[in-house]
């Protein structure tokens, strides 16, 4: 009976595994490989690049984007909240209020540090 959850979950394994390899061979088989001077070059935005393509940007970007994705995956934990709001109860309550002054803070945090400034 053991031997029978650990076959089901070995076949698991590998169907996983064959379904992710599965479209990269089949990729690798069936792809046209013309490759010409054209097609290797750097563009941007369908444009010539000019200058130096691989320049370094700020880091403040990056931060942004970040805070970005935090602030934006907050919504998706306030909607259940939300719309399960009256069965949860008063705990529930408190522990969204939690929640969201640590959001509050790091906010705070990131204004104070000066991630925030668009320069």
């Amino acid at each position: 009976m053991i031997l029978s959850r650990y076959l089901f979950i070995g076949m698991l394994l590998l169907f996983a595994i064959g379904f992710a390899v599965a479209p990269l061979v089949l990729i690798r088989i069936i792809a046209p490989r013309r490759p010409t001077p054209h097609k290797g070059q750097t563009v941007e935005c369908g444009l010539e690049t000019q200058g130096e393509t691989w320049i370094r940007f700020r880091l403040q970007y990056y931060i942004f984007a970040l805070l970005f994705v935090v602030f934006d995956v907050e919504t998706v934990f306030l909607y259940p909240w939300a719309a399960s709001y009256v069965s949860l109860g008063w705990y529930a309550f408190v522990e969204m209020m939690v929640f969201l002054a640590m959001l509050t803070v790091g906010l705070v945090y990131a204004w104070a540090i000066g991630a925030l400034k668009w320069q």
